[in-house]
C-alpha cells in the first residue's frame, strides 16, 4: 500500500503559527497557488482512493486536484482540537498565564481540547486499522501537519517531540509505504 499524505496549503495570514485545530479556516492566496503546484506534480497519479479531512483548508487544497473523484471526507483526518486555545499562538497562550512550558508532552497535554492520547488513537485506528482493511494500493490523503507527524511517531516509533520537529511545509507531500503490516519508508517532497 502506498499512501500520499498531503498537508493542506498555507492558511489565511492571521492564522499562521497558531494552534488551529478544528478552526474551519480558509487557505490564503499563496496556499491556493501552492496547492495547484502540488496537484500539477501529482496529476499523473492514479489513486485508488482519496480521503480528506472535512475542514475547509483541506477541502480547498483538494480543489486543485482535478482528478479527485469519489472523495471521502472524514473527521478522522482532522488536526487535534485545541479547545479554547484554537487560533492562538504559543506566545498568546503563555500570555494568558494559565500554562507554563516546561516540556513538550506536558505542554500539549496541558492545552485544552481533545486529549492527546485520544488523538493519537484516532490516527492509529485510521491508518493502521481502517485504511489497510480498504484494500487500496495507491491512496491520496489531504490532512494536517499534526496528523502526518503523529503517524510518523506511531509508525517509526520515534519520540513525539522528535516527530513534531520534522518540517512539513504547507502543500508538502509525504509518501508512506506499507506492506504486510510493516512500514517501509516515509519520503518527503513539497510543491
Amino acid at each position: 500500500m502506498r499512501v500520499v499524505l498531503v498537508r493542506h496549503g498555507e492558511v489565511e495570514e492571521r492564522y499562521l503559527k497558531c494552534y488551529n485545530g478544528h478552526n474551519d479556516i480558509a487557505l490564503s492566496k499563496k496556499g491556493k497557488e501552492e496547492s495547484r503546484a502540488l496537484a500539477e506534480k501529482l496529476k499523473n497519479e492514479n489513486f485508488d482512493a482519496i480521503y480528506c479531512s472535512d475542514l475547509r483548508r483541506t477541502r480547498e487544497t483538494l480543489e486543485a486536484f482535478a482528478h479527485a473523484k469519489n472523495v471521502v471526507y472524514t473527521e478522522a483526518l482532522r488536526e487535534k482540537s485545541w479547545g479554547k486555545h484554537e487560533g492562538l499562538t504559543f506566545d498568546a497562550i503563555i500570555a494568558q498565564g494559565e500554562l507554563v512550558y516546561d516540556d513538550f508532552l506536558g505542554w500539549i497535554e496541558g492545552l485544552d481540547g481533545e486529549p492527546y492520547k485520544a488523538y493519537l488513537q484516532r490516527i492509529e485506528d485510521f491508518f493502521l486499522e481502517f485504511l489497510p482493511a480498504q484494500n487500496h494500493e495507491n491512496i491520496l490523503i489531504i490532512t494536517h501537519a499534526g496528523v502526518i507527524r503523529s503517524l510518523v511517531h506511531i509508525v517509526q516509533k520515534i519520540p513525539l517531540e522528535e516527530a513534531f520537529g520534522i518540517a512539513i511545509p504547507y502543500s508538502a507531500a509525504v509518501v508512506y509505504y506499507r506492506k504486510e503490516g510493516a512500514c517501509f519508508d516515509f519520503s518527503f517532497y513539497s510543491s
